[in-house]
């Protein structure tokens, strides 16, 4: 049997689960669609340690603090979960969408909301024959629970954000810490590079730069070396207890790409009014949606969430006028929020 919802909403990040509060405002019921195992998408998946700075009237949070708070803000609104399955399919019906996920299940959803980031991403690997049995146990393309690598031996390969900021958090307690990049230019923030470089001169970290990967030492699951050659043909063999990998992401639209919407570069084309797509009642707010102006900033997707909310309203119930109402003094909004009965 298919569920039955108001809202479909593809993607469990920080904007689809706003979606989910904009939404449940305006006495709209949600269930989400994602295909990572758990909610937080990237905050949750690349940088649940890494603090965000950026929130309104949250000095700092993490990833996975942002997530946390956004799960418990949303739990008044009882919205469905559905993880571990990707939407394969979005089929416009008389009446709502008939969507399909990878594991079978189907939903009658009269609107749907992309909230999927960048699409379907994986990890840019390290091309090394064999190494991939390591992952998530010396090999590492995120990083959990740093503290269990005090006093370890570590090589952090990259030079973007994500692996300069890293090395800094993760040097000071490492017994070493060797960042390798494949160039002398770094794509990460100029105080972050002059920052690593100080401790390097400290003797507190190493950089190997012009430096490739070229084979490991592993004692079964356990990371033992990392083979290093630079581009003038010097190898250094480093120890190597764990590595880290951040070469970037690879973004996929997937199945996204094949439902008939408008899309340019990748990003869906919306209506900046309401955040409609080409498709009457089918919305896209993150990362993944493009229009004049558009910052890539999480505040932004909130903004975006709000819009699309109260556009979806006005598309499920077309002869009424949806009206603004606030939370400090709407009766209906804090009954919806559990925090006062209905005068």
């Amino acid at each position: 049997m298919a569920i039955k919802t108001d809202a479909l909403i593809v993607g469990a990040g920080p904007c689809g689960l706003f979606q989910v509060f904009e939404l449940g405002l305006l006495g709209i019921h949600a269930e989400l669609v994602d295909t990572l195992p758990a909610v937080g998408g990237q905050c949750s998946w690349l940088y649940p340690d890494k603090p965000i700075y950026d929130i309104p009237a949250v000095p700092v949070c993490t990833g996975q603090g942002l997530v946390d708070a956004l799960m418990k803000q949303i739990e008044p609104f009882g919205a469905g979960f559905h993880l571990g399955e990707e939407v394969v399919e979005v089929k416009p019906e008389e009446g709502h969408f008939h969507v399909k996920t990878s594991a079978g299940k189907e939903f009658h959803a009269r609107t749907v909301f992309i909230a999927a980031g960048v699409g379907s991403f994986q990890p840019r690997h390290l091309r090394l024959e064999g190494i991939d049995a390591l992952e998530e146990k010396t090999l590492h393309y995120r990083v959990r629970e740093p503290g269990r690598f005090r006093g370890q031996n570590l090589v952090i390969l990259g030079g973007g954000d994500s692996a300069l900021d890293w090395a800094l958090a993760l040097a000071p307690e490492a017994r070493s810490l060797t960042l390798v990049h494949r160039s002398d230019e770094f794509r990460a923030a100029p105080a972050s590079v002059a920052a690593l470089r100080e401790l390097v001169a400290a003797g507190k970290a190493r950089m190997i730069e012009f430096g490739t990967a070229t084979a490991f030492k592993a004692d079964g699951d356990q990371l033992q070396a990392l083979t290093i050659k630079q581009a003038d043909g010097t190898v250094h063999e480093l120890l190597a207890d764990h590595a880290f990998v951040f070469f970037g992401m690879s973004p996929k639209l997937g199945p996204i790409a094949e439902w008939g919407l408008e899309i340019h570069r990748k990003h869906l084309q919306v209506d900046v009014s309401t955040f409609q797509t080409s498709i009457p009642g089918i919305y896209a707010v993150g990362d993944i949606c493009d229009y004049p102006g558009k910052k890539k900033l999480i505040l932004s997707g909130f903004h975006e969430a709000a819009l699309a909310a109260f556009a979806a309203k006005a598309f499920l119930e077309p002869d009424k006028k949806v009206h603004l109402q606030y939370t400090t003094t709407s009766p209906l909004m804090q009954k919806r929020l559990g925090v006062a009965e209905e005068g």
